[in-house]
């Protein structure tokens, strides 16, 4: 069955709620308006206004308000509808949810999610292009997923409510009208990555909206006889060191696609990671296809310009190989 990546996260908010009474959703706009991605639509009618709440703009206060009904016992799943946004909830994913089992010896647990769109290449200048990933992939105490497909859309919610810690799920607002074949077996491992292309001559590294880019450049690379393995990172905290070892350890060479800005980047961190694990196996130095250093422009060219694009992750490749 084809589906889209939005229809595939209602489908998993639905059953979510269908089988578990403790789940409700809570965020701006999530009832009446249907979400502002339109996820949640149509669930308010079905669930009524006690389990699909809307809230005030007030990231603070309702992500706060979901930390605290965790630990009374419910299931919450809180949206926030942009990763910019979610800096107005650091104090209580940070400083609460994230340090409340360590700071309480283990007596309590925060089984909280937190679902946000994030990325650019919409037009929204900006205050609301961000690819904050990284930032919450340095704390611990939390699980960082980025589903990138239509089964991981599907799968993930239901493994992320079964953690006892909170879950923080980044969507890629790009993302949202992809379409692709639902597969039968859906269920989401959301400890590992994933490799969604064996290849041996170099390992593109990727996550989230950045994706779909890397698997159609290692597409056009492979009409030229160049033969690129795709990892799909998918659990940005804690990363799936093993997986991308092992696809270096083969390939010899990688090159990591990451739409967050260079300095301080997840793709840093992966760097480092594949030079303290496999700097004897690489015949070539890591490579990443990461923004500008710049605010994310509002002109599209400009835009375009300042993101990670096929055509940059291709020159980058073959920089790498020397063709």
């Amino acid at each position: 069955m084809k589906i889209s990546y939005r229809e595939a996260l209602r489908l998993a908010l639905r059953e979510a709620l269908s089988t578990d009474a403790r789940v409700f959703l809570m965020g701006e706009d999530v009832g009446r308006y249907g979400g502002s991605y339109a996820v949640s639509k149509g669930l308010l009618d079905e669930f009524g206004p006690e389990r699909i709440r809307d809230t005030p703009l007030s990231e603070l206060g309702f992500v706060g308000a979901g930390v605290g009904a965790a630990l009374g016992g419910m299931r919450p799943i809180v949206e926030v509808m942009t990763v910019n946004f979610s800096l107005l909830a650091l104090d209580p994913i940070v400083n609460t949810a994230a340090a409340l089992r360590h700071m309480s010896g283990g007596q309590f647990s925060v089984p909280l999610v937190v679902r946000m769109a994030t990325g650019a290449g919409r037009q929204l200048a900006a205050q609301h292009s961000h690819s904050l990933e990284n930032w919450y992939a340095h704390i611990p105490g939390i699980r960082v997923l980025a589903p990138a497909t239509v089964a991981d859309a599907r799968g993930m919610l239901g493994a992320a409510l079964a953690d006892p810690d909170p879950v923080v799920i980044f969507e890629h607002a790009q993302l949202y009208n992809l379409e692709d074949e639902l597969p039968d077996d859906w269920q989401c491992d959301i400890t590992h990555a994933a490799v969604r292309r064996s290849g041996a001559q170099l390992t593109l590294i990727s996550y989230g909206g950045s994706l779909p880019k890397a698997m159609q450049a290692a597409s056009e690379l492979a009409s030229e006889g160049i033969d690129a393995e795709v990892i799909d990172l998918r659990v940005l905290r804690p990363l799936d060191s093993d997986t991308l070892a092992a696809s270096v350890r083969k390939t010899h060479r990688a090159v990591i696609v990451d739409e967050g800005w260079k300095t301080c980047s997840l793709a840093a961190e992966i760097m480092a990671r594949l030079m303290e694990d496999c700097f004897y196996e690489l015949d070539a130095p890591v490579a990443r296809v990461c923004s500008e250093e710049v605010p994310i422009p509002y002109a599209k060219h400009l835009e375009d310009a300042a993101l990670p694009q096929v055509a940059k992750i291709i020159a980058a490749v073959k920089r790498m190989l020397n063709v």
